[in-house]
């Protein structure tokens, strides 16, 4: 049985993962995948990749593609959801901002730097025409951080999931006030170079079971209040996110990488960009 350790978000999109695990669907191949929930987010997964506290990351593909530029030894081996990511942009239930455009100017909370949300936050900033230079972050950690510092003010918006963060706008401890989607599929699949140099044939094992899950996800029976029940979240929002994404069983597209690298380096979050070999694996 060969051991291999994976990290990602403890939301929605992972538990194709989740039920994979518990039908013992990697054992039946000999491999013993065990699961890490970070929900510190891709900032913290893509240290454990460096750090190698873990074998494979299900990341956001922006902060991924950010990190190997930036010296991260790993490599992306397929896309595992193919729609946007839509990033809720919340502020404190007591806070005086109404509109995104009233935002210009204040202090965004981020998990941490490299993160999808401080990612984001440039985005949104380029999407309304503000000068990024003049972006302020808050490092929170996590979405308790956020809470905090929504409620006590040292931060003044936040940039998370629009699904996971709906509980905290339905007990009105947040407002949101808009969506940001990305304009790239959302999570991929990276994996450190040591591991596909070892291991290559285990991790296109790994790939075939979740695409075989993946591919079949929505169709699995009372789905819908599986989703509702194991991540406290309203049948009727499931629903809808559950009709707006798309898992994939496909590696990312050179154009893709090429857009986020163009994106990224306009943002001025990357110097230079890297050719489509260094970020790209194909198993």
């Amino acid at each position: 049985m060969k051991k291999i350790q994976i990290a990602g978000v403890p939301e929605h999109f992972n538990l194709p993962w989740h039920l994979a695990i518990d039908d013992n669907a990697f054992e039946d191949r000999g491999i013993d995948l065990q699961w890490t929930d970070v929900p510190e987010g891709t900032g913290k997964m893509c240290q454990m990749l460096r750090d190698g506290e873990t074998d494979i990351a299900v990341i956001l593909t922006e902060g991924i593609v950010k990190d190997i530029v930036d010296g991260n030894p790993s490599k992306i081996v397929q896309v595992f959801v193919q729609s946007p990511l839509y990033w809720g942009i919340h502020v404190g239930s007591g806070s005086p901002y109404k509109k995104i455009e009233e935002l210009k100017g204040t202090k965004a909370a981020i998990s941490r730097y490299g993160s999808g949300s401080h990612l984001m936050a440039f985005v949104n900033a380029d999407n309304n025409g503000w000068n990024t230079e003049d972006l302020q972050f808050e490092v929170i950690n996590n979405l308790q951080g956020a809470i905090d510092a929504l409620t006590e003010g040292t931060a003044d918006y936040f940039m998370w999931e629009h699904f996971t963060t709906k509980p905290i706008v339905d007990k009105g401890v947040f407002r949101r006030i808009g969506d940001c989607p990305t304009p790239w599929p959302c999570f991929v699949v990276a994996v450190r170079d040591e591991v596909l140099i070892k291991n290559a044939n285990i991790i296109k094992h790994v790939l075939e079971v979740i695409n075989t899950y993946t591919s079949d996800f929505k169709n699995i029976p009372s789905i819908d209040r599986m989703l509702a029940n194991r991540y406290e979240q309203k049948i009727e929002d499931i629903k809808e996110w559950l009709s707006i994404t798309r898992w994939s069983q496909e590696n990312i597209a050179p154009i893709t990488v090429k857009n986020i690298q163009e994106e990224l380096q306009k943002l001025n979050i990357i110097d230079a960009p890297l050719s489509y070999s260094k970020i790209v694996t194909n198993l």
